[in-house]
């Protein structure tokens, strides 16, 4: 499975971003994917998931209700939504994918990842 992560930019805060992260290789509508997050001199946290199955989601407190995760299974391809975006959200954000339609939120369950897109939200 390879993922392709894309849609990072630099942007004032309060403002909107889209992320793309698509699959191909192996990949299928069926497998959880999940977007994290890594700033500089920090963690790689969890942000959101999707399961494979239903489409069930899940947020990191800080980012619900601003952002949302959502899939196209016809492009194989995982959004996220960001709106509100606040200089606490500057990272680079990487998309994962799971063999299993079960979500989960950390890192290690993740077995294939993407490259990584910056967002820098301003002040």
């Amino acid at each position: 499975v390879q993922l392709q992560a894309s849609g990072g930019g630099l942007v004032q805060a309060g403002g909107s971003l889209r992320l793309s992260c698509a699959a191909s290789g192996r990949a299928s509508s069926t497998d959880a994917t999940g977007w994290f997050r890594q700033a500089p001199g920090k963690e790689r946290e969890f942000v959101a998931a999707i399961s494979g199955s239903y489409g069930d989601t899940y947020y990191t407190a800080s980012v619900r209700g601003r952002f949302t995760i959502s899939r196209s299974s016809a492009k194989n391809t995982v959004y996220l939504q960001m709106n509100s975006l606040k200089p606490e959200d500057t990272a680079v954000y990487y998309c994962a994918a799971r063999s299993s339609w079960e979500l989960k939120t950390a890192p290690s369950q993740y077995g294939y990842w993407g490259q990584g897109t910056l967002v820098t939200v301003s002040s």
